[in-house]
């Protein structure tokens, strides 16, 4: 099992870099950071560029594989956005892993003034994005349109460090965003299906690792190619609540096939408030016996 952390942007770099720091030295797999322009109750706090900060972690980290969580068309162009990703995987000397995702309601959805689309167009979208950006990625030159967007002449040179191009980690809970993992995924990742009890919501977890079987299967793809990243803070409980409880979390994870796992950096106050303490306790006790499980 890989376990991943998640550092929300919502420190200056002169105190979040520790923690990028200390996530590698620790031994995590992963780290990612939200890749918003605001988030929910922290809008009017303290946020920064998700490209920007995980550029500097790449700067202070020397193994640890960085990524977004998750990057959408909300406000981003898939031909400006592929350059972004080209930089950042050539100053991590290719460690980036791409969390793409269809792009929710919230304040990304209208601070650009936009209409706030409804779900089956905003799947719709994100297909043209996930498809234009693949291509930029891995062809130079390209000339593209769809109904969302629009590419001419889109250069890639020198493309990525990674080829032929980063790792997509595509967010998905419905059939048609599952048949974009199939189609184009690298790694699966989901947040559950939002029970408001821990039963539910892992009853819930399974369902949608049978959907992402059944669609993998129906497009011929192999499911060993595809990992399996699951948000454990999306449960209606944190993870890091105890040492305990994270690793009979994980273990739940790995009997349902995740290949790897996400939690948060605790805070300390609002979404995933909890004591460090546990988070040092879980990296520096049970991260090495959890990874190898």
């Amino acid at each position: 099992m890989r376990i991943g952390i998640v550092i929300l942007p919502d420190q200056r770099w002169s105190e979040s870099q520790r923690r990028w720091r200390q996530a590698d030295e620790w031994g995590f797999d992963h780290a990612w950071t939200y890749d918003h322009l605001g988030w929910r109750d922290l809008v009017d706090g303290p946020w920064f560029d998700s490209m920007a900060t995980l550029t500097a972690a790449a700067t202070v980290t020397s193994r640890i594989r960085l990524g977004t969580l998750v990057a959408s068309p909300n406000f981003r162009h898939p031909a400006a956005f592929a350059r972004q990703v080209t930089a950042l995987d050539d100053v991590s000397a290719g460690r980036v892993l791409l969390g793409l995702g269809a792009g929710g309601i919230g304040f990304d959805s209208a601070v650009l003034g936009g209409e706030t689309l409804p779900p089956r167009q905003r799947v719709d979208r994100f297909g043209e994005f996930t498809e234009l950006l693949d291509l930029v990625l891995r062809e130079d030159g390209v000339t593209w349109r769809g109904d969302w967007f629009a590419a001419v002449d889109a250069r890639n040179n020198p493309g990525c460090v990674q080829q032929p191009r980063v790792p997509f980690v595509v967010a998905a809970n419905g059939p048609r965003s599952m048949r974009l993992v199939a189609r184009f995924g690298q790694g699966w990742v989901t947040t559950g299906t939002g029970e408001d009890d821990l039963t539910s919501w892992w009853d819930g977890v399974g369902q949608l690792c049978a959907r992402l079987d059944q669609t993998l299967d129906a497009a011929g793809r192999d499911p060993a190619t595809v990992d399996r990243y699951l948000s454990l803070d999306s449960a209606p409980a944190f993870s890091l609540s105890s040492a305990d409880f994270f690793a009979e979390q994980v273990a739940r994870a790995a009997a349902l096939g995740f290949t790897d796992v996400i939690t948060h950096w605790p805070r300390a106050s609002s979404w995933y408030a909890g004591d460090e303490a546990v988070l040092v306790d879980v990296a520096t006790r049970l991260l090495p016996e959890l990874r190898t499980a």
